[in-house]
């Protein structure tokens, strides 16, 4: 009797050392991020967008990435099959070690026979193709040139529709299953049903909140700032994108063209043939030097490098093009005539 009461007492120890490792440790659900309680369709909707999203593939040389990727596959073994989510549920990662030590249907799959088996061996980029995504939203931002020469943020309101909870069910996953139904003796006929699943009802609401978009410094016309999935919502889906196409707001001295800068000074008739001292201001306030110790002629194009655009993701800059229109006076006396007559002959 006492000897039946230590083995009791020695087994009530290890379960709850396995459950105390099982709740220290970052839980299945956690992983997949899902409730305890979530559905076959849930499940396998979470492992789809998140095995697409870190699988190696898509991101070669991140460690981290491929780490996540194994335990998302863990995981999804796991809670997709009902024997060992339930054994999970109970007694936790040591429970199924136990299992499988026992002689029952351990681990051992390897995650990519997981993601090939789940995806019916299609590449990851065709199953990307295959996910149903609401719509992105594109919308077109002005960025000052200032913004785009020393980077910057602006403040967007942002409205669209979010999925609310509603009373009721709806039919969702719905799809043909075929069965056969009997007609007379040996004589069956073969039958298509539709079957749907039972989910919560959802409904959309209206909702507006700010966006900070940060511009970085040289981004060019066309490119995009994404907001990954806070695109439109589409129910029993993934949300589309939300992209802020940069565009070049107009600016009252410069004008950009790709990595380079334009710009236009006026200088008297005077300046243009004996030379001027002059400074311009630039984007971000520095100065920039023009001056000229020569003759300027009436629409001459000077070039100043590296007072450009900076290129994106470089320390490199394009090239300022000044072009210098001259002043003309309107009329001269006779006098003056005569002095400019005696000078340039």
């Amino acid at each position: 009797m006492a000897h039946r009461r230590s083995k009791l007492l020695i087994l009530l120890c290890c379960l709850s050392y396995t459950l105390s490792i099982a709740i220290a440790a970052k839980s299945y659900y956690d992983i997949l991020q899902i409730p305890k309680g979530a559905s076959d369709e849930q499940i396998k909707r979470a492992y789809r967008k998140l095995a697409l999203k870190y699988h190696p593939d898509k991101n070669q040389g991140n460690e981290e990435a491929n780490k996540k990727f194994a335990e998302i596959s863990n995981a999804y073994e796991v809670i997709s099959d009902s024997e060992k989510r339930n054994i999970y549920d109970r007694y936790g990662e040591e429970g199924l070690k136990q299992h499988a030590a026992s002689g029952g249907r351990g681990g051992g799959m390897n995650m990519q026979d997981i993601f090939s088996q789940f995806f019916g061996g299609g590449s990851m980029e065709e199953e990307e193709e295959k996910i149903v995504k609401g719509d992105d939203v594109i919308v077109d931002l002005d960025a000052t040139l200032e913004d785009l020469y020393m980077g910057g943020s602006l403040k967007v309101w942002r409205e669209k529709n979010v999925l609310k909870p509603a009373p009721g069910k709806r039919k969702c996953n719905c799809r043909n299953e075929v069965y056969h139904r009997q007609i007379g003796p040996g004589m069956y006929q073969q039958m298509t049903e539709q079957v749907c699943d039972k989910c919560p009802n959802v409904k959309f609401e209206r909702e507006g909140y700010h966006i900070t978009v940060d511009i970085e410094k040289g981004m060019q016309d066309g490119q995009e700032v994404v907001f990954y999935e806070d695109g439109e919502p589409k129910i029993d889906g993934e949300p589309g994108d939300l992209k802020f196409r940069i565009r070049t707001a107009p600016h009252e001295q410069f004008t950009r063209e790709v990595n380079d800068l334009r710009t236009t000074v006026t200088i008297t008739l005077v300046q243009a043939l004996v030379g001027f001292e002059k400074t311009i201001k630039h984007l971000d306030d520095h100065l920039v030097d023009i001056s000229s110790k020569g003759i300027t002629k009436p629409k001459e194009v000077r070039k100043f490098k590296g007072e450009g655009m900076p290129l994106h993701y470089s320390n490199k800059k394009g090239d300022l093009y000044v072009k210098f229109e001259v002043l003309f006076p309107t009329s001269l006396t006779e006098d003056q005539k005569k002095q400019i007559k005696e000078v340039l002959g």
